[in-house]
């Protein structure tokens, strides 16, 4: 149970659009950090809540994306982390940003997954939830960048995940274009193989990339929200009705959305948390580690939503805030990223322990 005091939020209004804004900035109750060390960068980690409800695995790389990935484990729901924990002699080879997801088989085994990018993508593999890990091995002749930055379930055993590239990685010789294009894979053995990639989504005008993926309540329609990397417009939306196979013309978010590495989890009243780093220009918190909190009708309607929370004063002008979001069962929401949390330090990895409903109250004084 956290103790919440007067003085440690802040209502405001989100400056370019008129949602108010929770400031959790200052409730260090709420925070913990996972893993810290002196002069040394800890960035974008990756997170998954194993079916006990309450372990919790956390990969990390040591330094800017790229760089030797770190594995710890909490088994009180994020409360409390393991030290390092050992990992195969490939992780410290990892070129980029870790993205860790749990995974079934048409025979109902589960695994869970990592994915390293850059050229070639590379995968390894837990069977035993992340007590041991295969060595990263190359999924196919392409790469590219956040790959795999979101996955969804298509079917039984059958799961398609995403990535985008500019065309430095998609090849092995390739060379930057220009040209942001996010691509698709899939997979119908649970995981273990996966096709060639297709392009999903792409706007020549803009730079769209590291998509984070909402199902609908009804489970009938997915919406894709992308970074828009050139900074000429406001982060994009898309949305699929046939499991990710086809997606509409990607259009512009509200500010209240505009952000980087969007990722979304259901609270447990329905209502959706999507934790990302604000790119808003006209922000008062722009840069920070914040969190928008809505509906997918919002979505869908390009509504601004319900309300906004900064999670977290990022002192850096952006780095900051490539997030993973789990539900506990007490409906407790756990996110964590990465940031410069103390001033003229290297950033690192902490989580913050939430409720809608007690945002709801601080909202309602």
């Amino acid at each position: 149970m956290f103790i919440h005091f007067a003085y440690c939020f802040i209502l405001t209004i989100v400056s370019s659009s008129t949602i108010p804004q929770l400031d959790l900035a200052n409730e260090q109750a709420r925070q913990v950090t996972i893993d810290k060390e002196s002069g040394q960068y800890l960035g974008h980690p990756t997170t998954v809540l194993l079916k006990d409800g309450t372990t919790i695995l956390c990969v990390y790389p040591k330094g800017h994306g790229k760089g030797e990935l770190v594995l710890k484990r909490s088994d009180d729901g994020g409360k409390t982390w393991s030290e390092r924990l050992p990992t195969p002699t490939s992780w410290a080879t990892s070129k980029e940003t870790p993205h860790m997801y749990p995974v079934t088989d048409k025979d109902g085994i589960d695994r869970l997954i990592l994915f390293s990018s850059l050229y070639p993508i590379r995968m390894s593999i837990s069977e035993d939830n992340g007590t041991s890990w295969s060595e990263l091995a190359p999924i196919g002749e392409y790469g590219g960048i956040v790959g795999m930055a979101d996955m969804i379930e298509t079917g039984v055993g059958k799961y398609t995940a995403f990535f985008h590239d500019d065309g430095r990685f998609i090849t092995k010789n390739g060379a930057n274009t220009g040209l942001f294009h996010v691509y698709a894979v899939d997979s119908t053995d649970g995981g273990l193989t996966w096709n060639a990639p297709r392009v999903v989504a792409h706007d020549p005008t803009v730079h769209l990339c590291e998509p984070g993926l909402v199902l609908s309540p009804d489970g009938k329609k997915y919406a894709m929200l992308l970074r828009e990397n050139s900074r000429k417009k406001n982060s994009h939306i898309c949305f699929s009705e046939n499991k990710g196979k086809t997606w509409s013309t990607p259009i512009e978010l509200p500010s209240s959305l505009t952000g980087d590495r969007h990722q979304a989890v259901y609270s447990d009243d329905g209502r959706l948390f999507i934790s990302f780093r604000d790119t808003d220009k006209e922000s008062e918190t722009a840069g920070d580690w914040v969190a928008w909190v809505g509906t997918f009708e919002d979505l869908e309607q390009g509504s601004e939503g319900q309300y906004r929370v900064r999670l977290s004063d990022n002192q850096h002008s952006w780095d900051c805030a490539y997030p993973g979001v789990e539900l506990l069962p007490d409906g407790t929401i756990f996110t964590t990223t990465y940031g410069h949390w103390d001033k003229g330090e290297k950033p690192y990895i902490r989580g913050v322990h939430l409720k809608l409903q007690e945002l709801d109250a601080m909202l309602a004084h």
